[in-house]
């Protein structure tokens, strides 16, 4: 708890010290009207940091006490994926990356909880993968009431002694990779927490240049009775 204190204090600090130094700065030597919104539109960056970060932790916070999911009826999970992936076209072209959907299946699931874990194992795929690779995400039913999303790509691999705390708050293998200071370690740990409410886990390999990161969901075929039949 105290590491975990220490890291929420680090991560909100640095954003309002920038935040604290730009009006400083502002009220001290903003010569022009260009030069003011230059400087309120920087601080408007950091204060969009900030919410997205209290946002995440109270999404985490109720995740803990068990609320959030709301299962329904989704008959495609492919078809469901590929609506996140949609949104990911831009950052996945400008990072020379081809997408691949492979598998399916019908499931029940809080589908607007399932998109944003989609969307964070994509996010997190773009930024580490290998400019000019492809990125495969996999459906696979394990078991009839056991669905498993992956993501796998090629890059760095992550060393053995991080792959445990992958998922744990405001955690990064690699501090040095772009764009670490945009993204404040909590995407995969959003990640587990959905899995958990869909009475699931997570895994991640990493070996030989290829990543992948994943979560299963138990409890999702199509009707209650028949995961009680199996």
């Amino acid at each position: 708890m105290e590491a975990f204190n220490a890291d929420v204090a680090h991560e909100l600090n640095t954003p309002l010290a920038t935040l604290i130094s730009g009006s400083q700065l502002a009220l001290r030597q903003a010569a022009s009207k260009d030069e003011l919104q230059e400087l309120l539109g920087s601080q408007l960056e950091e204060l969009d940091r900030l919410a997205h970060i209290v946002a995440d932790m109270l999404f985490l916070s109720r995740a803990e006490r068990g609320s959030g999911a709301r299962r329904t009826a989704v008959p495609s999970l492919a078809a469901l994926v590929a609506d996140v992936a949609e949104f990911h076209e831009a950052a996945l072209a400008d990072a020379r990356l081809t997408l691949r959907i492979e598998g399916d299946a019908a499931v029940r699931v809080d589908a607007g909880l399932l998109q944003r874990a989609v969307s964070n194992l994509l996010g997190n795929a773009t930024r580490h993968a290998r400019a000019g690779t492809e990125v495969v995400l996999r459906i696979r039913t394990l078991e009839p009431c056991t669905t498993q999303i992956t993501v796998e790509n090629s890059g760095s691999t992550i060393a053995p002694d991080h792959l445990p705390r992958i998922f744990d708050r405001f955690f990064r293998a690699d501090t040095a990779r772009a764009q670490a200071d945009r993204h404040h370690g909590l995407g995969l740990a959003i990640v587990a927490a959905i899995a958990r409410l869909h009475g699931g886990g997570t895994l991640a390999q990493s070996q030989a240049g290829r990543t992948c990161i994943g979560l299963w969901l138990a409890d999702m075929t199509q009707t209650s009775s028949s995961c009680a039949a199996s």
